[in-house]
């Protein structure tokens, strides 16, 4: 599979979706941008990787380029490697006894099981936004949910357990309004992993009993938050193995890849935010974050968004599309 918009941007953001870090702001682009404080090897430590983590980008992503044709620019849901389960009735102990000898085949952003767009011929953009938690990754962006709320523009966010904790007013307003729907965005915000895969210089869960980990922890203080457990799961970094995400079906949970990288992990100044998101196609699912208020998030958004509704483009929470 060649290089996807997704995998270009990503890749050439240099580790943008770590996301949870202090980063630089405007006048950075994407060859600039770095997470601060994270490691400045490859991001994945040098083992058999997927297609999506070892192409090299070229030396300027074309961050304005239209999308395929003919047909839609997204690509269908992959199918998961083996019929869903439910969630084990042993817990964590029948996760590792189920998966601890797993041997994972592919690690990257695009594995089976990761949703990567919305159903074909969704005509719909999909917007969510990540929460990551942790030191320097806390900040509440107000800007950015009022915006969305004014314009009645519906959106998944995707939150870290760090990130409630430090945000309990915060989190009780967005989980109150019907314009959202909150997904789980790990418990420590971990690349996900049964061998301890690195993705932009996080170390990523060990073992199947740390990914159960990873996913349960922060499902089971949404559940206890919302009265209902979450549907959808992003790793930290958005990066997987093919074991790690059949745990997450099998606990009921479905992987949100995306489609467009929205803000590079919130390190893109507002003009390249809002390149990406008028740029991105129908039936798109697009990431950006919602934990680093002052950046160019929320700006890009307010000078996207209205062009997009202008054109008569839909927005969905993915729950309104995925089943």
């Amino acid at each position: 599979m060649g290089l996807s918009r997704r995998t270009v941007l990503v890749l050439a953001a240099g580790g943008a979706l770590a996301g949870c870090q202090p980063v630089a702001r405007a006048g950075r682009g994407p060859q600039a941008v770095a997470t601060a404080g994270a490691s400045t090897a490859p991001a994945v430590a040098a083992e058999p990787t997927s297609a999506a983590s070892t192409t090299t980008p070229p030396t300027t992503a074309p961050p304005t380029s239209a999308p395929p044709a003919p047909g839609p620019a997204v690509a269908q849901p992959p199918a998961a490697p083996e019929p869903p389960m439910p969630a084990p009735a042993g817990g964590r102990a029948e996760v590792v006894a189920r998966y601890g000898d797993a041997a994972p085949e592919e690690w990257g952003l695009e594995v089976p099981g990761v949703i990567t767009g919305l159903p074909d011929g969704e005509l719909a953009t999909a917007l969510t936004f990540d929460a990551c938690g942790g030191p320097g990754g806390s900040g509440y962006d107000a800007d950015l949910i009022d915006l969305l709320r004014t314009n009645g523009v519906p959106a998944t966010l995707f939150l870290n357990a760090r990130w409630v904790d430090a945000n309990p007013a915060e989190f009780e307003g967005l989980a109150g309004d019907p314009l959202f729907e909150i997904a789980n965005h790990g418990t420590a915000h971990r690349p996900l992993s049964v061998a301890g895969r690195s993705a932009y210089g996080i170390r990523g869960t060990r073992d199947a009993g740390e990914v159960y980990d990873e996913i349960a922890g922060n499902a089971a203080k949404l559940t206890a938050l919302l009265g209902r457990p979450p549907r959808f799961f992003r790793s930290g970094t958005a990066h997987y193995d093919d074991v790690a995400t059949r745990i997450v079906t099998g606990l009921g949970e479905r992987v949100a890849g995306f489609t467009v990288n929205g803000d590079g992990g919130a390190t893109f100044a507002a003009g390249q935010v809002r390149r990406e998101v008028a740029a991105a196609p129908p039936g798109a699912i697009v990431i950006a974050h919602m934990n680093h208020p002052g950046g160019g998030t929320a700006p890009g958004f307010a000078a996207a968004l209205p062009e997009l509704l202008a054109a008569g483009r839909r927005f969905v929470r993915l729950s309104d599309v995925l089943a």
